[in-house]
């Protein structure tokens, strides 16, 4: 257990150096093609710190286990409003552009209800619970028209900043390489070694999926999301979180299930996906009407997150 420990801290430390590498040479990258750091923060950042959660939902999608993959989605999602955001605002708080609030976020409204609807067929009245392969390539669609809107963003958004740029653009592609395999590297080391000291400890198969597991594969988005604020880069921060969002319900869960087939008699408590779609209604809401989250917003996420992880974990 003593090792476990060491080799936790030692995964904390590999993690929070990698995502500190990784901001630094996304936000290079950004000024040298003289692009938005918040386009950078919906692709690169969005998508880098989302592997961990691929990588989990294409492993439970072999091994058949489909309530997993959905759990993944959902509380990966739930987590990186609520509790990422929310702590994020604690530093600083985080200025939402306009382009954000009126195209990014209300895409992630449609496409939090489009899986709602996707997954409910007994509330439809179609039967038991499933997630097809054709529900997949729905969303694999949305993704497509989501990747083309990135591209024309990437066509008509240049900045100019006449500040100096610390790396070149291969140092840039380096640094985001060298920062992305830390924080993969990292955040596994920390749930591998983590999931070891509570089974040691004797804590429940399911207590660690709801709470390890969970917590695990969101690390990237929280260390990324929390060291840009404190950078300053609050356009990687929010754009972590968004295009986070959008990618984990359009690749995360459509990419394996449109490979491996259908997720059958899925069983998943409503609430989760209530919470899911209010929490991005929130940021929407918060974002709408002076173009930040501030730090009473953070609270507001941080405390709906304590009653729902309060619920999860009691009920």
């Amino acid at each position: 257990m003593i090792l476990n420990i060491l080799f936790l801290v030692i995964g904390f430390v590999i993690l929070i150096k990698g995502a500190d590498v990784f901001v630094d040479g996304s936000s290079c990258l950004a000024r040298n093609f003289k692009l938005s750091t918040m386009l950078i923060g919906l692709t690169i950042v969005a998508f880098g710190t989302s592997a961990p959660e691929l990588a989990v939902s294409i492993q439970s999608c072999i091994k058949g286990s489909g309530d997993i993959i959905l759990g993944n989605v959902i509380g990966s999602n739930i987590l990186n409003i609520l509790l990422i955001l929310g702590v994020s605002s604690l530093f600083h708080f985080l200025t939402v552009k306009d382009n954000t609030v009126k195209k990014e976020l209300p895409i992630t409204l449609l496409i939090s209800t489009l899986l709602i609807v996707l997954v409910n067929d007994s509330f439809l009245g179609v039967g038991q619970n499933n997630f097809t392969r054709q529900d997949a390539i729905v969303l694999l669609l949305f993704f497509t028209v989501f990747i083309y809107y990135l591209f024309s963003l990437m066509k008509n958004t240049k900045e100019s900043n006449d500040e100096p740029i610390k790396y070149n653009i291969l140092q840039s592609f380096i640094f985001i390489l060298l920062g992305l395999l830390g924080i993969i590297l990292g955040s596994k080391i920390v749930v591998d070694n983590a999931t070891n000291i509570a089974t040691i400890l004797g804590v429940s198969e399911r207590m660690i999926a709801l709470t390890i597991i969970a917590f695990g594969t969101s690390l990237p988005e929280l260390v990324t999301s929390v060291l840009a604020t404190r950078k300053g880069e609050y356009d990687i921060a929010i754009g972590n979180i968004v295009g986070s969002n959008i990618f984990n319900i359009c690749f995360v869960l459509g990419l394996p299930v449109a490979m491996f087939g259908s997720i059958n008699n899925m069983t998943f408590n409503p609430i989760d996906l209530v919470v899911m779609f209010i929490s991005a209604l929130l940021l929407f809401l918060f974002s709408l009407k002076k173009r930040r989250i501030g730090k009473l917003n953070g609270c507001v996420f941080l405390a709906i997150f304590i009653a729902y992880y309060s619920y999860v974990i009691f009920s």
